[in-house]
């Protein structure tokens, strides 16, 4: 998943824009609207005489349009902000036909890149759950990349999922969880407050949790990671049940992952939902 409509914006011209334009219902000066909303994404607001002169103008309007760089924008919720005023303006301009026109490009759009949104009708741009766990992993990995002490240990869990590739021994999926515990634990130790350096006693000290029972769920994680043979220790034999398999790689990854925010004020929430 590639994630932001931002990172993709400079492909939206061919595989939108000049399409939605050849529509028989488009009108001539369909970017001279477009172009007004688009500006209110800027980071830099343009000049009142300024964005009138383009918008008066249906070519200059087009070439305006067609040459504006993501470099320009707010950013990702400002540019999604625009793609749901531009639809109000499609069907301002060119009615039900030229609207649905619009929404089946944005549709193949957000296919065809494989970016984090679900669209629904009439015209709403919805994150997904794969879409905000992969950007919840990219913003964890540039926080860790930003510390000297946490980069390395983030490329130990990297590395360490890579090296499944050529065996998915029991002995390489525990060492994908022990790097991932001590990255998480290397992560807890920067958070306000925290004195501790053992991701079970962290978990008492950072005061984020909701509730205790989310508390404990993540401190038993921590236990089952210190408590099954050869992952953080030797563990107590008589307590494993099975050999460890990736489906409990796959399991205990994605739920070691989720806790982090917990963990650490690196990342933020709210911008792993919505975007940049």
């Amino acid at each position: 998943m590639r994630g932001e409509v931002i990172g993709v914006w400079s492909e939206t011209w061919r595989e939108i824009w000049s399409k939605l334009a050849k529509h028989p219902d488009a009108p001539e000066d369909l970017f001279c609207e477009l172009y007004r909303d688009l500006a209110g994404a800027f980071e830099t607001p343009l000049d009142v005489t300024a964005l009138a002169d383009v918008v008066d103008d249906p070519v200059q309007a087009r070439k305006a349009f067609r040459s504006a760089k993501a470099s320009a924008f707010r950013g990702e919720v400002a540019l999604l902000g625009f793609f749901e005023r531009a639809h109000n303006v499609v069907v301002d301009l060119g009615g039900d036909p030229l609207a649905n026109r619009y929404f089946l490009l944005i549709e193949a759009f957000l296919d065809k890149f494989s970016l984090r949104y679900d669209l629904r009708r009439p015209f709403s741009l919805n994150p997904t759950l794969p879409g905000v766990f992969a950007r919840l992993i990219r913003d964890l990995r540039d926080a860790t990349y930003q510390d000297a002490e946490l980069h390395p240990l983030m490329v130990e869990f990297e590395d360490a999922i890579r090296d499944l590739k050529t065996s998915q021994s029991p002995g390489r999926i525990k060492t994908c969880i022990q790097k991932q515990v001590n990255l998480l634990e290397a992560i807890g130790q920067r958070c306000p407050g925290v004195t501790s350096n053992t991701l079970g006693a962290i978990c008492d000290e950072v005061g984020t949790w909701p509730h205790n029972r989310l508390k404990d769920a993540m401190k038993k994680l921590y236990g089952f990671a210190s408590d099954y043979p050869g992952i953080r220790h030797g563990g107590t034999p008589a307590n494993s049940l099975r050999n460890i398999e990736m489906r409990d790689l796959v399991a205990v990854s994605i739920l070691l992952a989720g806790f982090a925010p917990y963990l650490t004020n690196l990342i933020n929430s709210d911008t792993i939902y919505s975007g940049s």
